[in-house]
């Protein structure tokens, strides 16, 4: 029998700090919830709004896949790495933080917003060397059909992580439907839609809301409106 746990929009945590508006789908910073820990290795899931000129100084993390999807604006990227580079609508990025990096991301644009989804999925390796990665997206790849942008394989569409994790973008008209076969037994998925309105299997779904689903090995997406949504199998078992 399937498990499914629905996180409505507005149930998540939220942070507005003037210049960052923080939805939080799990536990992070200051919103502590003991039931939204993480979805299997699914630690934190963000959705973040940065305004013009704005943005996170450098900061340290370690030992944790970071993916960065922006939705909106640009965001400039720099590290301990060596890196600086500038992510936008269209992009995703990776970093596997391993033994330790610093990095910061500002909003440069002094008229326009940013908005982007920061997603933490725990390794399954610990102290790997630093890593960073962005690659542009065709957005054309997703309309009307799952476009896969993340996996664990470094020969595989989109970028790679220390994980057995699988995302996937979704960019739908209304009525069109399909299928989502797990790409691993025991793996979970963890549906956010974007904008829109969807049904999985019979949950129907509104912009921003969030459904994991786990012991079952596929499920039937279908879009009730024009719709974007993301969707991440990941490990259950940290």
């Amino acid at each position: 029998m399937e498990n499914v746990i629905l996180h409505k929009a507005d149930t998540r945590g939220n942070a507005n700090h003037g210049w960052l508006q923080s939805f939080h789908t799990f536990s992070f910073a200051n919103y502590h919830n003991p039931e939204r820990m993480n979805f299997g290795v699914l630690r934190v899931l963000n959705d973040d709004t940065v305004s013009a000129g704005m943005g996170f100084g450098t900061h340290p993390h370690n030992d944790m896949e970071i993916v960065s999807i922006p939705l909106e604006g640009d965001l400039e990227h720099q590290d301990s790495m060596g890196n600086k580079t500038v992510i936008k609508n269209g992009d995703i990025q990776i970093m596997s933080a391993g033994t330790g990096i610093r990095h910061s991301e500002y909003n440069k644009n002094k008229d326009e917003q940013v908005k982007f989804l920061q997603i933490w999925i725990i390794p399954n390796k610990q102290n790997v060397t630093p890593r960073y990665d962005q690659i542009t997206l065709n957005p054309e790849e997703r309309h009307n059909k799952l476009q896969q942008i993340l996996s664990p394989n470094p020969e595989d569409a989109g970028v790679w992580i220390h994980q057995d994790a699988w995302f996937h973008l979704g960019k739908f008209d209304k009525d069109v439907a399909t299928e989502y076969q797990f790409k691993k037994s025991g793996n979970g998925l963890y549906v956010f839609v974007l904008n829109g309105d969807i049904t999985i299997n019979d949950q129907k779904l509104n912009t921003r809301d969030g459904l994991g689903i786990w012991n079952t090995d596929k499920i039937s997406i279908k879009a009730d409106s024009q719709a974007e949504f993301l969707l991440m199998e990941v490990p259950m078992e940290i």
